[in-house]
C-alpha cells in the first residue's frame, strides 16, 4: 500500500548497494534544502514552478504545479517537504500599509494535503507563519554566520531541537546601510556583500545572489532529514500506518 512504502527501511539495491529512502521536496527553489535532506541519506526529488537551472539533482528536478505533483505523486515517497512561498509573513510585509497583499498562503492546502497522504513530512516557513507547535532552527546552532531563523512543522513530535547560540557570533562583518555599528551576520541577498562571502556563511556554494535570499541552508534540513529517519523507524517498529501527530491539532 502507499502506506506501506511510505513507512518502508531503507533495502539493498541490486548489486549490493543500499537504496536511499525517497523524499520529495516540493516547491524546492535552487535546492539548499534539498541538499541538506541528501546529506541525511535520502534519494531527492524537487519540485518548482519555476525553471531551477542551479538545482544539485538535475535528474531529479521537474518543473510542475508543486501541490499538483503531490496529488499525483506524493503516495510514492518515504517523506515529503514542503516549503510554501513565505512572502505573506516576512518581515516586509508585517510592515504594514498593503505590503505584500498579493502574495498567496499556500499553507493551509499543503497542510491538508500531507495529512491526507500521511506518513513523516515536514513544512517549513519564516517567524509569523502560521504553523502548529513547530520547531525553530538556527544559523548559530550550527556554526554558520547567520542567523535565519526559520520554523518547521513537522507530522511527528520534535522533543528538542538546537537551541540559539548567538553570543559566539561577535561583530566583524559590514554594517547594514542605515547602521555604522558592524553586524554580528552575514547579511544575506545583498548586493554591497561579496557573494561568495554570503555563500560561505550559509554552506552553499552553487546559488546566485537572488536565489541565497529564499534558500535554506542545508545544515537544517541535515538535522531534519536524521529525525525524519527516526520518526519513519519508530513507526515501522510499531507496525502502524503512519500517523500525523499533528492531525487534530493547527490553526483554526
Amino acid at each position: 500500500t502507499a502506506a506501506q512504502l511510505r513507512g518502508r527501511r531503507p533495502t539493498l539495491a541490486e548489486g549490493g548497494a543500499m537504496e536511499r529512502p525517497r523524499l520529495l521536496d516540493l516547491f524546492c527553489g535552487a535546492g539548499g534544502s534539498s541538499v541538506g535532506f541528501d546529506r541525511a541519506g535520502f534519494e531527492v526529488t524537487g519540485v518548482d514552478i519555476r525553471p531551477q537551472p542551479h538545482y544539485p539533482f538535475q535528474q531529479r528536478c521537474i518543473q510542475a504545479d508543486a501541490l499538483e505533483y503531490l496529488t499525483a505523486h506524493g503516495h510514492e515517497f518515504s517523506a515529503i517537504a514542503a516549503s510554501p512561498p513565505c512572502q505573506a509573513f516576512t518581515a516586509y510585509r508585517r510592515r504594514g500599509a498593503g505590503v505584500g497583499e498579493n502574495y498567496p498562503d499556500l499553507i493551509g492546502v499543503t497542510r491538508d494535503l500531507l495529512r491526507e497522504l500521511g506518513g513523516v513530512w515536514v513544512i517549513e516557513n519564516v517567524p509569523g507563519a502560521p504553523l502548529c507547535l513547530p520547531a525553530q532552527l538556527c544559523g548559530s546552532s550550527f556554526g554558520l554566520d547567520i542567523r535565519r531563523h526559520r520554523l518547521f512543522e513537522t507530522s511527528w513530535p520534535i522533543f528538542s531541537s538546537p537551541e540559539c547560540d548567538h553570543g559566539w557570533q561577535t561583530p566583524r562583518f559590514p554594517q547594514a546601510t542605515n547602521r555604522t555599528n558592524l553586524r554580528s551576520t552575514v547579511e544575506v541577498g545583498v548586493r554591497r556583500i561579496p557573494l561568495d562571502i554570503q555563500r560561505r556563511a550559509m554552506d552553499i556554494d552553487w546559488m546566485t545572489r537572488e536565489e541565497l535570499s529564499q534558500a535554506i541552508p542545508p545544515a537544517y534540513t541535515r538535522w531534519l532529514g536524521e529525525q525524519m529517519h527516526t520518526a519513519r523507524a519508530s513507526q515501522q517498529t510499531a507496525g502502524l500506518p503512519p500517523s500525523p501527530a499533528s492531525l487534530d491539532a493547527g490553526p483554526n
